[in-house]
């Protein structure tokens, strides 16, 4: 009688143990076909000369790594590959500054968080076509509002002339409105790691004579250092896929300044339909996308142990 009571009991937990893997599987068989079929699909048409229209004549060759070789020879693709990492610097690092900022500002309040809250968020919750065609309009040589404001506050050298169509200012106009949008998200999560920080500690500073800086500095960043680095982390990698804003604001130009590598593999790859064109520069630029993300993923893992 032990013994099968033993047996069935053994029965029972693997069943137990089992079933939540039997509920996850569906799940993981679609998430396995969304992404690792298309990922070595991708890996494979990469070594291949592999286009839509040609290939139904010609069929698909092997080609090497002639696409890795013309994409790193390419002096535009290079050039992308500059902007793109310029661009995500740039803007993960404002964004992060300015959205740690307003989270302080807000957190500090006494009445109207709520409120504050809600209203902070609303550029992040616009779609990204939606702001930029807005902005477009906005920053128009024409009609915008903004410059025939600038306009008549004096700067009248600014009459006719569109941000978006000089070297000197499209690459800075993009870059703010990225800003504008994405703030929000930074401030989301660093207030929500304020949230977890004990008023204790902030008590315990005042008594030691701590200044505002001192509270900041030894008591808040400490308690939402990873809550910082994951801002850093997710923005890092959706600011490095930059498409929207530019194909709709500039398209990569004026004289390929704001051309990021996502838009450079749409206007030569995907647009030509050279998908094994595109898919080379996608992984080149996945590569660099993890290099970047190297040292976050490491102090994440270290903050755990």
């Amino acid at each position: 009688m032990n013994a099968n009571n033993t047996l069935n009991k053994k029965q029972k937990f693997d069943e137990d143990k089992a079933f939540p893997h039997i509920l996850m599987s569906p799940t993981i068989i679609v998430m396995l076909l969304l992404t690792v079929y298309p990922l070595l699909f991708t890996i494979y048409y990469s070594f291949t000369d592999y286009n839509l229209l040609k290939s139904r004549t010609k069929g698909v060759n092997f080609i090497a790594f002639d696409n890795y070789t013309k994409l790193l020879q390419n002096p535009i693709f290079r050039s992308a590959i500059v902007t793109t990492v310029k661009f995500t610097i740039c803007a993960v690092l404002l964004e992060t500054a300015i959205g740690l900022l307003i989270a302080l500002f807000v957190n500090s309040l006494h009445r109207g968080q709520k409120a504050m809250r809600t209203l902070l968020l609303l550029p992040y919750l616009l779609p990204t076509v939606t702001v930029a065609l807005a902005w477009r309009m906005l920053l128009s040589s024409n009609y915008g509002p903004v410059m025939q404001w600038l306009v008549n506050l004096g700067f009248t050298n600014l009459a006719n002339y569109n941000v978006f169509f000089h070297v000197e200012t499209a690459f800075w106009a993009v870059l703010a409105i990225d800003v504008w949008q994405s703030s929000p998200f930074v401030f989301l999560l660093c207030y929500a790691s304020l949230q977890g920080v004990p008023t204790q500690q902030y008590e315990a500073a005042e008594l030691d004579g701590a200044n505002i800086f001192q509270k900041f500095w030894y008591v808040t960043v400490p308690n939402i250092k990873s809550g910082i680095f994951l801002c850093l982390l997710l923005r890092t990698i959706d600011s490095f896929r930059l498409f929207d804003k530019v194909n709709i604001l500039t398209g990569g130009g004026p004289a390929n300044s704001t051309t990021t590598i996502t838009q450079y593999l749409y206007t030569f790859g995907i647009k030509n339909l050279n998908f094994g064109f595109g898919s080379a520069g996608a992984l080149i630029m996945t590569v660099i996308v993890m290099i970047l993300a190297i040292p976050y993923i490491k102090n994440a893992i270290s903050s755990q142990k």
